[in-house]
């Protein structure tokens, strides 16, 4: 494998220049929630109908048969001691999220998830579903036609699958029914909570904020949290100085991290990754398990039963690795890889470098390992 190959096995989600971003600054609003300003999720139990022979086994899923009883009957149907049996319904759970400030008879996405088994929910119709939050109260009402991003054909001796058919959305599919009840005018005090908690990021949006709405309107109160005053800020209401604060640029700090991702191979470092001068080495290991089974069997008309005998041999080979190599300390993230690249190994062998590397206390950033 070439030296440019290996380098595209690591993915680097950073910029090489730090100095580029600390100029560009982020926004504000990519940095903090602002307190009050959050959504409410909504679930609810429904029925889709109208599926073409992929809903659920009755037999298996008696709930969905209940629902659909109890839909009909409502509509004046009685079943009552029916033995119906269709394969057009299944039984959903319906998810969704209530945004801030959303009205009365605004429109919300919703989520549609199979929990009987169905085989797919493509081209079914959600019937009418109430969603509540968690204080129990109905908030929205979720309906229409589920768009599904996954199918399912098949016959008799194969079945393929692309995606996921027991699983689709509703765009727009829910209409608000009750709103939220809080007043953001009301606020006093504005909170901003960091996304990512960093005493040095905080520092920095407090003194942003203080020079674009006046000295001592914000006040940092630990990593996480900056408290703005909405009097002293000399705004009319919180929504006007949201509007002021949210597209200021701040230069934010993060924490060195490596994440890396066992199943798919995949290192990602952050620019601010720093490796010590450390000497590695690594061998490879071959496993070989190779089967040769005999047959013996008896002589032309004599007793005796033809029989299998099992043969297998198995070895291990280790291939001798270059030795020790000395990955060189690291000022910048591009020392760091070429460092790391010069050991000549697979990303998975390279995961297993940086747990070691880190264990030595060389790698000076935060291991995340998935």
């Amino acid at each position: 494998m070439g030296r440019i190959a290996r380098t595209a096995l690591i993915l680097l989600i950073a910029l090489i220049h730090p100095l580029t971003a600390t100029a560009q600054g982020i926004r504000l609003k990519d940095l903090v929630d602002f307190g009050g300003v959050r959504g409410n999720d909504l679930v609810g139990y429904g029925l889709v109908v109208g599926l073409n022979g992929t809903g659920d086994g009755l037999r298996n899923a008696p709930f969905t048969e209940e629902i659909m009883t109890s839909i009909l009957e409502r509509m004046g149907v009685n079943v009552t001691g029916e033995q119906s049996r269709p394969k057009n319904v299944a039984a959903v759970i319906v998810t969704a999220v209530l945004p801030p400030f959303a009205r009365t008879g605004s429109r919300i996405d919703v989520t549609i998830s199979a929990i009987g088994d169905a085989e797919s929910l493509l081209g079914g119709t959600l019937v009418m579903t109430p969603l509540t939050a968690a204080d129990g109260d109905v908030y929205a009402v979720a309906q229409g036609t589920v768009v599904s991003g996954g199918v399912t054909a098949g016959g008799d001796a194969a079945t393929v699958t692309e995606g996921v058919p027991t699983a689709g959305i509703i765009s727009s599919g829910a209409r608000v029914e009750r709103e939220v009840d809080f007043t953001f005018a009301d606020m006093s005090q504005m909170r901003l909570a960091l996304r990512e908690a960093d005493f040095t990021t905080a520092a920095r949006i407090e003194a942003v904020i203080n020079r674009a709405v006046g000295t001592g309107a914000a006040v940092m109160t630990d990593a996480g949290t900056v408290v703005v005053d909405v009097a002293r800020s000399g705004v009319p209401s919180p929504a006007h100085l949201i509007s002021r604060l949210e597209n200021l640029e701040i230069a934010p700090e993060r924490r060195a991290r490596v994440v890396v991702d066992q199943k798919s191979g995949t290192i990602v470092m952050g620019s601010d990754v720093r490796i010590s001068e450390v000497a590695v080495s690594q061998n490879n290991l071959t496993l070989r398990v190779e089967e040769a089974p005999l047959v013996s069997q008896p002589n032309p008309f004599a007793d005796g039963d033809t029989v299998v005998v099992p043969r297998t041999a198995a070895g291990i080979a280790e291939e001798a690795g270059p030795g020790l190599s000395i990955v060189q300390g690291g000022t910048s993230l591009a020392q760091v890889i070429d460092g790391l690249n010069a050991l000549g190994v697979s990303s998975r062998d390279m995961i297993d470098i940086l747990q070691t590397i880190k264990a030595a206390g060389a790698l000076h950033a935060e291991l995340v390992v998935r």
